[in-house]
């Protein structure tokens, strides 16, 4: 038995037929209409793909009352495609078990430092929007070069999103994790040098540098997920993956007025403060570089799923960057949930940015008060990430959770526009926290229904163009709803998303669901197919037949 190597740490289970599976059997010509040209597949007696005898597939079918059908070579090979729990084994041709899914211990590892080095990068995205009061008296510039400090992330994005993806599609999942790992450690260090009045334009080119390193993130999650964990657990990590990234901002919220408080009066102390920020993300920064370099692998040995076995047989040659991207475009589903995603992602992003402004609109002196509403926003979102994830991965229900998650946003966002101004920071609290657990809990929503929608196309390209999405609409809230805050207040801003966000609700409604992944995970294939319930052997199953119909428009 072919075992996994001590680095891998994977395990794999002893072999045996699938339990609880299917075995296909095709619904080819009706009764009288059999095929009679010859058959270049396997001969009578001998083993499909899958382990079972020609002549035991053809005794089932015989048993059930139907005329004998000859299996077609294409047909043989859609038997690998039989659901299969992580680790199990199938027989080989020759009789050898060969493990076909495999689970490794490694995946935990990889997910945490990808998580921790995305929380970093989403920390340095917000620490200046959080206390731009500060940073303006400290620099001398207006709200609008802070808020560029922030808006430079998604700036940087829309550009970069094609060559990061091309990369991450051609040279894998390693060298884009580098990237991403060493560009973040590399802007973090850059900013320590521009801690003096006229050196704005320095931490500017960090921060630029750090908005680079978040193209080579952003894209990942759903890529580890697919590449790492079973399907039974994908979903739960890519919602773990993103919640790295939501972590981040979560502390971004929390520690900038706590270790950077306004003290205007004193700029040396003032200089002090942010040089200790600026120094102690450096210092973080550069362990989880070496991290990455140290024990980041491209994938495991063997893959996790039937679907990424499939996608990791096809040949290298047979991929082609342009035409992924002419297919995504051309799926009306993807394009529809790259409008809905922008949306609300991009509301978020303009609510984070400009979060400081609306609560000091209403509430004098209040700086550490919202930093920790924008901290309760994105840990609520935490929270509601991790259970869309576990609810997603038990029922597979994914644009029904999708939907509901995004009425209950919008929902949010009402109250909390319409309570922000009553006086009581404890209702903003609240309200805050209700609008952070649906509106960030969506975020691995989107990422785990493009690639639903979406297979076999890479996931790397579907989630960069989400992000890319939701960068640009990102970028024109928060310069409409900065405008509109300045000129009306924060109210207009608000009322300005609610009618977005209304707008994505009527959006996702018309996406249609088609669970390409999911269907290749539990073995239904391409047409029409017939499967048998099996046990030890589908000679064992005589009075029980099961008729799944399924059209997929994926191709494998």
């Amino acid at each position: 038995m072919a075992k996994l190597d001590d680095e891998e740490g994977a395990a794999v289970a002893p072999g045996h037929p699938p339990a609880n599976g299917y075995l296909l059997v095709p619904g080819g010509e009706p009764p009288g209409k059999l095929s009679s040209e010859p058959q270049n597949g396997p001969k009578a007696g001998c083993l499909t793909p899958n382990g079972v005898s020609r002549d035991r597939l053809v005794a089932a079918a015989e048993s059930l009352g139907r005329p004998q059908t000859p299996l077609a070579p294409e047909e043989e090979t859609q038997t690998r495609l039989l659901p299969a729990g992580p680790g199990e084994e199938t027989p080989g041709a020759e009789g050898s078990r060969v493990p076909q899914t495999a689970l490794s211990a490694r995946r935990f590892v990889v997910l945490l430092i990808f998580s921790l080095y995305s929380l970093v990068n989403a920390f340095q995205w917000i620490q200046y929007s959080i206390i731009s009061n500060v940073f303006e008296g400290f620099y001398g510039v207006s709200s609008l070069h802070i808020d560029w400090l922030s808006m430079v992330y998604m700036l940087a994005y829309v550009p970069l999103v094609f060559p990061a993806t091309w990369l991450l599609d051609t040279r894998g999942l390693r060298l884009t994790a580098l990237l991403g790992s060493g560009l973040n450690c590399l802007g973090a260090w850059i900013k320590c040098a521009s801690v003096q009045r006229h050196l704005f334009w320095v931490t500017m080119l960090g921060q630029c540098l750090c908005s680079v390193a978040q193209v080579f993130i952003l894209g990942l999650p759903s890529r580890i997920a697919s590449v790492w964990f079973g399907p039974k657990e994908v979903s739960t990590a890519c919602a773990t993956a993103v919640l790295g990234n939501q972590l981040g901002t979560a502390v971004g919220f929390l520690l900038p007025p706590v270790l950077v408080p306004n003290t205007q009066n004193n700029t040396d102390l003032l200089a002090c403060n942010i040089s200790t920020m600026f120094y102690g993300t450096s210092a973080v920064a550069t362990f989880l570089c070496l991290l990455t370099v140290i024990a980041f692998k491209e994938k495991p040995q063997y893959p996790p799923s039937q679907a990424q076995a499939v996608l990791q047989k096809s040949s290298p040659a047979e991929y082609s960057y342009k035409k992924s991207i002419r297919n995504l475009f051309r799926n009306i589903p993807f394009v529809l949930l790259l409008i809905t995603y922008g949306i609300i992602t991009g509301a978020f992003y303009s609510v984070s940015t400009l979060l400081n402004q609306m609560i000091l609109t209403y509430y004098k002196g209040e700086e550490i008060n919202a930093g920790r509403i924008g901290l309760t926003l994105v840990v609520a979102g935490m929270v509601g990430s991790i259970l869309c994830g576990l609810w997603l991965d038990h029922t597979k229900t994914y644009k029904q959770t999708t939907l509901i998650v995004y009425i209950l946003s919008f929902l949010g966002m009402v109250v909390f526009t319409v309570t922000l101004d009553l006086g009581h920071i404890a209702v903003v609290f609240v309200t805050g926290g209700v609008l952070g657990f649906f509106m960030t809990g969506y975020l691995p929503l989107g990422f785990e229904f493009a690639v639903e929608i979406t297979y076999p196309e890479s996931e790397g390209t579907s989630s960069g163009l989400l992000n890319a999405s939701a960068q640009i609409f990102g970028i024109l809230f928060t310069l409409a709803q900065g405008k509109l805050t300045s000129a009306y207040g924060p109210r207009a801003g608000n009322v300005f998303l609610c009618i977005w966000m209304f707008l994505g609700i009527i959006l996702t409604a018309l996406i249609k669901s088609d669970l390409k992944r999911h269907n290749i995970n539990i073995g239904i294939v391409n047409g029409d197919i017939k499967a048998v319930p099996v046990e030890d052997s589908p000679i064992d199953q005589e009075s029980k037949t099961m008729m799944m119909s399924k059209q997929s428009e994926s191709a494998i």
